[in-house]
């Protein structure tokens, strides 16, 4: 039979695996939290669901000056997660919910059984996503959102057709010759195809390095 330490080596292994520091590093997400988080202290309240989290230096920078908020972020990459996880777990936050696998292009987001919430937040994915995860995105924001919520979108757009910079037309580039199916999106077509999810954009905001924040309303 085995002794009391070997019964013992699978859960303390597995409280190591637990308290591991898994974090990642982004240093985009260290520039530009704080021009973003100067406009969701306007925008944002109650429950805010977040698709694609990345390393979750947002989730926790956004939940520890907002602590008002309960935020659920989400990332369909398992080392995100973790990542996520153990961001959470170093800043001691209690607003921020464990992350969940959510794709976005999924026809059923597992987390519809806690709608509705009062904001569902993107930062920097559409354009490194296929284009279903986009549309994916559109229509479950207007499924989890309840009436006057908030879908914002933040990242490098065109309108209409057109960059706002040379810099992100290279960057358009290039993100298509490594895969076809990303890019930059555009805020007509975004605008258009949000409509028949209840979705209406409201705001358009310049935000720096010729990044835009989308802020689309949940009608009724």
């Amino acid at each position: 039979m085995p002794n009391d330490t070997e019964k013992s080596l699978p859960v303390a292994l597995e409280l190591r695996l637990q308290d591991a520091d898994h974090r990642m590093y982004s240093p985009s997400a260290g520039r530009n939290a704080e021009p973003i988080l100067n406009v969701f202290k306007r925008l944002l309240r109650g429950k805010v669901l977040e698709i694609g989290c990345g390393t979750g230096e947002h989730a926790v920078s956004f939940a520890e000056a907002m602590p008002g908020l309960c935020w659920l972020p989400t990332d369909p990459d398992a080392a995100s997660r973790a990542s996520t996880a153990s961001w959470i777990r170093f800043k001691a936050l209690t607003n921020v919910l464990s992350p969940l696998d959510v794709d976005a292009s999924a026809a059923i987001w597992d987390v519809e059984a806690l709608a509705p919430f009062d904001a569902v937040v993107s930062i920097n994915m559409v354009h490194i996503a296929p284009w279903a995860a986009t549309l994916g995105l559109l229509k479950g924001a207007g499924r989890v959102l309840g009436g006057g919520g908030l879908l914002c979108l933040y990242g490098p757009f065109l309108h209409n057709g057109v960059h706002n910079a040379p810099s992100n037309a290279a960057f358009d580039a290039s993100l298509k010759e490594r895969n076809p199916s990303w890019g930059l999106r555009d805020i007509a077509e975004l605008e258009d195809l949000a409509g028949p999810s209840g979705l209406e954009l409201s705001e358009i905001i310049d935000m720096p390095a010729n990044n835009r924040l989308l802020v689309f309303h949940r009608c009724g």
